[in-house]
């Protein structure tokens, strides 16, 4: 490229950060030792969580099973089509991911069987007491060991509250400074400026100045902390530090959606020259899956397909939102059609429902930024939510078996 996306600085920063934290080597190995399920067991027993993996565990041998609508239906797939993957939204916690197996289970035997999606988003902030008391461990471990989701993204926002000598330490160890403000005596968070709003601190997308800094750190922490490889990413700056911070961490990966998801092929474009920038030495990306965005026709999905497939960065998936919260886009977004004339045409897709369609308490953005306390007083509200959109996932998955298409869901529903 003609110019540099990073400086020496830039990426002397980003290097002294990751040392911080034990090096590539320490962070590959402890992510791969947390993300086992004895580990992940003993800790959670720990932290109180026990009962209710067990109950997982449970619940999980009742789950409906996908082969037995294959095997009754006698499908068989077309070669020629592309395959789907199953995605859902919005699994907000251990409570919350606990709710929706219950009503996964009372589903087998019904003529409308809930199977598992293949992957699961989280938008909850990456809080000390989230991050570190089990919480998100246990949700990390009912979704990937239990239900055996391919891929859990979790959603670093970077204007969380943190203690106020983690900033200092960060500066002492990059080099760089944060403009922060005092939340409390122990406690400060970054300035957001621009977008210090709702939609600013909507997945951290106000990464001014040395901010995505904040961003590694954030995810970094969590990883080592549980396990979790797989984080949304917010801005162009945090995609491209993202990039060469997981360059030599082949176990963390990232995904691109949010705002940022990109809406035509020169969005595409530039995002395809930063991976490429950055790819690993087995030719992959650290950027895992890209969501295109809702207003892009199935014409220019399949065009983004193929351009990716001729630029052999390998082992990035694309996806696409079907149903989208009423507060998120148009009202009766729907992209079902769109997504057969992908699928049909030979392309891979990851399917995604951030919303079943349906105008339902607790469906919405704005429940991805309740409270810590009012979350766990929703908790069987918003599992419901997330319970119905892996209804209507598993629906439309049946639909597209029907026609021949080969659709992936979480193992448990094998």
């Amino acid at each position: 490229m003609k110019y540099n996306l990073l400086s020496k600085s830039d990426m002397k920063a980003m290097d002294a950060l990751k040392e911080y934290h034990g090096g590539a080597k320490k962070i590959r190995k402890t992510i791969k030792k947390m993300r086992g399920l004895k580990t992940r067991k003993r800790i959670l027993q720990e932290k109180g969580f026990g009962d209710m993996i067990a109950e997982a565990e449970t619940l999980v041998k009742q789950f409906p099973k996908v082969s037995t609508f294959i095997k009754r239906n006698k499908l068989a797939y077309n070669k020629q089509y592309g395959i789907a993957r199953s995605q859902v939204s919005g699994w907000q916690g251990a409570k919350v991911t606990l709710r929706a197996m219950r009503r996964i289970a009372k589903t087998a035997g019904t003529n409308q069987p809930c199977y598992v999606p293949s992957e699961f988003i989280s938008v909850v902030a990456l809080t000390d007491n989230y991050v570190y008391n089990g919480d998100l461990l246990a949700t990390l471990t009912m979704a990937e060991n239990i239900m055996q989701g391919s891929k859990f993204c979790s959603t670093n926002l970077i204007g969380i509250p943190q203690p106020k000598k983690r900033f200092k330490a960060l500066q002492d160890v990059t080099g760089k400074t944060f403009d922060v403000a005092e939340v409390d005596k122990d406690n400060a968070a970054i300035v957001l400026k621009n977008q210090g709003t709702f939609f600013g601190n909507f997945g951290g997308i106000e990464v001014a100045n040395d901010n995505h800094l904040i961003y590694l750190d954030g995810v970094t922490r969590a990883a080592l902390a549980t396990g979790g490889d797989f984080y949304l990413n917010p801005s162009w700056s945090s995609i491209v530090a993202a990039c060469y911070y997981g360059r030599d961490i082949p176990n963390l990966y990232f995904k691109i959606s949010m705002m940022l998801a990109t809406q035509n092929l020169v969005q595409f474009r530039m995002l395809m020259n930063i991976m490429q920038e950055y790819l690993r030495k087995d030719g992959t990306s650290p950027i895992y899956e890209v969501n295109i965005g809702n207003a892009v026709s199935p014409e220019n999905f399949i065009l983004c397909a193929r351009e990716l497939q001729a630029s052999k960065i390998k082992g990035v998936s694309l996806a696409a939102h079907i149903r989208i919260n009423p507060d998120l886009g148009i009202k009766d977004f729907d992209w079902t059609d769109n997504a057969y004339k992908v699928l049909q045409n030979g392309v891979d897709m990851t399917y995604k429902y951030e919303s079943d369609g349906k105008a339902r308490e607790m469906d919405t953005m704005e429940t991805y930024f309740i409270s810590e306390e009012e979350r766990d007083k929703c908790a069987d509200k918003i599992g419901d939510v997330i319970f119905y959109k892996a209804m209507k996932a598993s629906k439309d998955g049946r639909d597209f078996m029907k026609k021949g298409i080969r659709t992936e869901f979480g193992k448990s529903s094998y």
